[in-house]
């Protein structure tokens, strides 16, 4: 009798024992999967944002105070032209779309001239400021000329009803213009708008478009307003020959 009893208990151990080695091999069950999901939903959601930008400017042949993504061309160029800009401005859109275009063709891409855009918004234009907030922000992200050019390219349009949020959608992928915004949200440039503005009244720059040319001489010529690429192209001629 004893021994039946040691026996069962016996067997009664064996099969705990067995259960046991059963359930540790067995998958977790959903509610722990469930946890081991939300944690990792939790810690992508907690990953730390991108850092902000850091707000550079260099200088070239005497020109300081220059955001390099406003900037084109070759820093060795005989010439430096600074351009003072109102998005909002008929005459500064004007010299956008005939002038300074060739000028980046002709100039610009053959190494002649180092082109430096200058945010200069107008107090009377109630959107150019957003405007450059818009195109700076695209510029930091390397989309800086498809955005001005749509800016320029639409005025018109969202001057009317200040929707330049629409026409710079318009010309970036979501996940681009998701950054533009968020940029322009924390206004993250303003400082270097502010800094072109600055610059500008040091000029004095009194109407826009204002266009400055340097020579590495140290010699400034100012042309003030809209001036015909044929015009300009006479000047630049000269200058870019005393190199």
């Amino acid at each position: 009798m004893i021994r039946r009893l040691l026996l069962g208990f016996a067997t009664v151990l064996i099969f705990a024992a067995l259960s046991g080695m059963l359930l540790a091999a067995l998958p977790p069950q959903k509610s722990q999967a469930k946890n081991t999901a939300s944690k990792a939903k939790t810690s992508s959601q907690t990953k730390s944002p991108d850092p902000a930008p850091v707000l550079t400017t260099i200088s070239v042949n005497g020109v300081n105070d220059i955001d390099p993504t406003k900037a084109f061309g070759s820093k060795n160029a005989p010439v430096v032209m600074e351009i003072f800009s109102d998005f909002q401005c008929p005459a500064c859109k004007q010299l956008f779309a005939t002038t300074t275009q060739k000028v980046m063709d002709n100039y610009v891409n053959t190494g002649k001239v180092y082109l430096i855009h200058r945010d200069f918004p107008l107090p009377m234009h109630a959107y150019s400021r957003v405007a450059a907030s818009y195109s700076r922000a695209a510029a930091h992200i390397g989309r800086g000329e498809e955005v001005e050019q749509a800016i320029f390219q639409n005025k018109e349009k969202w001057e009317m009803n200040g929707d330049i949020q629409g026409t710079v959608a318009a010309a970036l992928s979501p996940a681009e213009m998701k950054k533009v915004q968020a940029f322009v949200e924390a206004k993250t440039f303003e400082p270097l708008i502010e800094k072109d503005k600055q610059l500008g009244q040091l000029v004095p720059v009194n109407q826009t478009p204002y266009t400055v040319l340097h020579t590495k001489s140290g010699q400034t010529f100012p042309v003030v307003g809209f001036v015909s690429y044929d015009v300009l192209k006479t000047f630049l001629d000269q200058l870019v020959s005393q190199k």
